[in-house]
């Protein structure tokens, strides 16, 4: 029985492999660190800072974010702005549409902590709240996540191989330009490089390189996808550790109650 089902195992993931080789392949993703990864692991505040810059001054034009409060960005855990900084971000860079505005008719009005990121449908772009969770399970080999499992490569990695993967080449297809990039799947991407390098200035001097803008922006989105992540594993590492101690107890209190039976008592 086990023989059969490793057998079917090994066979779906070979024909797995096949049709995503068939398909023009799930490209290369490189494996980044981010500071997030493994058990112990948490989110860089500066980093995320420097990613929101990025999302506000070059994503935003094109996608949405409209499954995150603004009000998050304040969380811990988050970039983990004051409360000041946030009904500022909110004022200055997003508009809302009000439906009790101009006596009931509706108008808009600058953006609110509580409000959440408006979305983006104008560009016909996708929208980037989930992008990271969605592109997690993806990596090689092609559709089974291991790369995930072993490496901790996931979304995040995906993002930012996509950012930096564009090689210069275009082509175009059916009257649409397409771009060759290492990362997509089957190489070429309708989405011309969104970065180049130098695109923002960062306010705490860090490098604006590609690969750096890259990796903040790629951080900031894994965040909004996750952004209880840190807490989500600090529960689980506190959950591990009581029943480890649970579980030593148990043996112990075990060892006690049979000790009498297993070697006999003497009166």
């Amino acid at each position: 029985m086990f023989k059969k089902l490793t057998l079917s195992a090994l066979t779906a993931l070979t024909l797995g492999a096949t049709s995503a080789m068939a398909a023009g392949g799930a490209g290369h993703v490189e494996d980044f660190q981010f500071s997030f990864e493994g058990p112990f692991g948490k989110f860089d505040q500066h980093q995320l800072q420097r990613g929101l810059q990025v999302y506000t001054e070059v994503c935003a034009s094109c996608h949405g974010l409209q499954y995150v409060p603004l009000r998050t960005l304040g969380d811990p855990g988050g970039p983990e702005f004051t409360e000041d900084e946030v009904r500022a971000y909110s004022e200055q860079n997003f508009e809302t549409w009000d439906p009790e505005l101009a006596d009931g008719d509706g108008d808009f009005r600058p953006a609110k902590p509580a409000d959440f990121f408006p979305a983006n449908t104008g560009a016909g772009a996708p929208d980037l709240s989930l992008m990271a969770k969605a592109r997690a399970g993806f990596h090689g080999p092609y559709g089974t996540g291991m790369n995930q499992l072993f490496k901790g490569m996931g979304g995040a990695e995906y993002i930012a191989s996509l950012l930096t993967g564009y090689t210069g080449e275009e082509k175009e297809e059916a009257g649409v330009t397409l771009y060759a990039n290492t990362a997509f799947p089957g190489g070429w991407i309708s989405m011309a490089p969104p970065l180049y390098g130098e695109d923002v200035e960062y306010a705490d001097g860090h490098s604006n390189s590609l690969h750096h803008e890259a990796e903040d922006i790629a951080a900031f989105l894994m965040w909004t996808a996750e952004p209880k992540m840190m807490a989500r594993q600090q529960a689980g590492f506190t959950a591990v550790l009581f029943l480890t101690v649970l579980s030593v107890l148990l043996y112990l209190t075990n060892k006690r109650l049979w000790k009498p039976i297993k070697y006999g008592r003497k009166d």
